[in-house]
């Protein structure tokens, strides 16, 4: 293969205020899953770098389990579609789909044996239902609840027993199979947020948005105790999961707290306090082995220390928002990565060891559109909250100083030598110098879209949904009208120059792209087809022979400047999400990115 997939920066979790997020975990404890979008993230526990994603849910995928048997994993959608799918291949091969009930599936068990489902959530006239596996045949009746069930867990050990929480304040407790509704459990005051069985079935936890965690016998359902007495927590319940030997309970609370609670002797053994804002709310947790992992409604995933339970481990850090673009450069000799999303998020990643981070203080408050580095070791970057950016990459915080304020909406910024930036905003150009707003055109007679500086500094291309390039040259603190414009096959989405300058390459909405050479009057080189939609993104190797687009035919491609039939094609690099940038870390490395959040690296080679 010409190119390989080398590493997956995968997206966080997707959280919402008041809303429990459910973790899943595989049976050897080797690996956590959670969903994005349209996404089931598969995670190393040890080594989160190390990531999968499955892609075939055609709607947000709302829960994934892995079953007991660690080959399957069973995921489920906002549109009650419930899919069965292999864990041991690269492919994921479907084995079953089934739509146990039209609505959102909010939780997901399995019954030891991997034989039997038990899905619930948001149905019409159900909302639960259990199932064998291979067939969808049901094995009984998910009943007693008058509003949406919100959690289900099945007990791992024989007899089997189900247990459910609902928005109706209760629990169900339910024997079988078939499973047949017992009786229902009315000790909540509020919604009941999650129901969980010890992993050797004695006893299980219900947890609730009144603060309150109950224990009850995992055999007959009779309570046991409240834990903490009148309260658990000082706010809502959103979360609890089992230690592997049933002895403690790991809680996770609006109150922004985690606990371990010692069950049978009713005490807290740790308190873990996640923060003092409202994004660290703690919506979800998971036991692994000896891992203790919570999720904050930031969208964070921390692994929580024992022995020091205001600072976590590790702090799992991305973007939770589709990304819109990147760029990349060197620091002190190691390569980054920085990639900027819809809610203004710009995360920096090492290219080596996936580390990642945010920048300090307040950035972009909304969508960023646009990112580059300058001479300076500066991140120029444009977004939706109409600013222009200068955040130093070195000192990696937000200075409120360096913003610029633009007069209209900003859509592309390109950088040069010099100090000089170029900004595209709606129906104008603006010329930047030294963080500074100076020349500004507009009557521009088109619309202009994006923009690319060459590398000597002087001419600055602007791409026009008219269908053509239009050049100026920057003269001193104006931009002047070089009157000279180049033809392209449709409407501009980006352009860029080659690193020495010799090329321009354009690419379209109407799947081309077109290669111009400089020194020769910007005489086309090559008009390059292949993308079977508008191609979006656009970026040149460090080689300058070779350059990589991306397109809403979620397809890369890399093509050679010379010879217009070579090009390496990646069909379904972001699968069912359209490619939205791309950059080169070095003439082998290529990173990607789309609207699936996550970021990937490909190591491509050349016949």
């Amino acid at each position: 293969m010409p190119y390989e997939l080398k590493k997956v920066f995968a997206s966080l979790p997707q959280v919402e205020r008041g809303v429990a997020k459910v973790l899943g975990g595989d049976p050897k404890g080797n690996h956590f899953l959670y969903t994005n979008g349209k996404c089931v993230i598969i995670r190393n526990i040890e080594n989160p770098a190390i990531a999968d994603i499955y892609t075939e849910h055609a709607h947000q995928v709302s829960v994934a389990k892995y079953a007991p048997s660690g080959f399957y994993i069973a995921s489920g959608d906002v549109s009650g579609k419930l899919r069965i799918w292999d864990t041991t291949q690269k492919e994921h091969l479907l084995k079953y789909e089934y739509q146990p009930f039209a609505g959102k599936i909010k939780d997901i068990s399995w019954t030891e044996d991997s034989k039997r489902i038990a899905a619930v959530g948001e149905g019409r006239e159900k909302f639960g239902a259990v199932f064998l596996w291979d067939t969808g045949s049901s094995v009984g009746e998910i009943t007693g609840h008058s509003k949406v069930i919100n959690s289900v867990d099945v007990k791992q050990t024989r007899p089997y027993r189900i247990v459910t929480g609902s928005d109706d304040n209760c629990g169900a407790f339910f024997e079988g199979p078939p499973f047949k509704f017992k009786f229902t459990m009315m000790d909540h005051s509020r919604f009941v947020n999650c129901v969980r069985f010890s992993p050797d079935g004695n006893r299980f936890a219900s947890a609730g948005a009144d603060g309150q965690i109950f224990i009850y016998d995992g055999k007959n359902g009779e309570k046991i105790s409240a834990l903490g007495g009148e309260k658990a927590h000082d706010g809502g319940i959103y979360a609890v999961s089992w230690s592997p030997d049933s002895t403690r309970l790991l809680s996770a609370s609006g109150d922004k707290t985690a606990k371990i609670w010692d069950v049978a002797n009713n005490s807290v053994v740790t308190t873990f306090n996640m923060g003092s804002d409202v994004l660290d709310q703690q919506l979800g947790c998971l036991w692994q082995k000896d891992h203790l992992l919570t999720v904050s409604l930031s969208g964070y995933i921390n692994y929580l220390d024992k022995n020091n339970p205001n600072r976590p481990l590790r702090t799992i850090k991305g973007h939770s928002k589709s990304i819109q673009c990147l760029t990349v450069h060197k620091n002190d000799g190691r390569s980054y990565i920085y990639s900027g999303s819809h809610d203004g998020h710009i995360n920096y990643w090492d290219a080596e060891t996936g580390e990642n981070g945010a920048f300090s203080g307040k950035g972009h408050s909304n969508l960023v559109s646009r990112m580059a580095v300058d001479e300076s070791n500066q991140l120029v970057s444009c977004g939706m909250d109409d600013t222009v950016r200068f955040t130093s990459v070195t000192k990696k915080e937000y200075s409120a100083s360096d913003l610029v304020k633009m007069d209209v909406q900003p859509k592309c910024i390109a950088v040069g030598p010099g100090g000089y930036a170029v900004a595209v905003c709606i129906g104008q150009l603006v010329l930047l110098k030294d963080k500074k707003k100076g020349f500004g055109m507009d009557n521009l007679g088109y619309e202009p879209e994006a923009a690319a500086v060459h590398p000597g500094g002087v001419t600055v291309a602007v791409g026009g949904s008219d269908g053509k390039v239009h050049l100026y040259s920057i003269q001193g603190n104006t931009l002047k009208d070089d009157g000279k414009t180049l033809e392209v096959k449709g409407p501009v989405t980006d352009l860029a120059y080659s690193h020495d300058g010799a090329y321009l390459a354009v690419c379209d909405a109407n799947k081309a792209v077109t290669v111009f050479t400089v020194a020769d009057g910007y005489a086309e080189k090559g008009v390059f087809y292949g993308h079977h939609a508008k191609v979006v993104c656009i970026a040149w190797s460090p080689d300058n022979e070779h350059f990589a687009t991306g397109g809403m035919d979620m397809m890369v491609s890399v093509w050679t400047v010379s010879n217009s039939d070579t090009r390496i094609k990646m069909p379904d690099a972001h699968r069912m999400h359209h490619v939205s940038s791309v950059a080169w870390l070095d003439e082998h490395t290529l990173i990607t990115t789309s609207h699936d959040s996550s970021v990937k690296q490909w190591t491509v080679t050349y016949k």
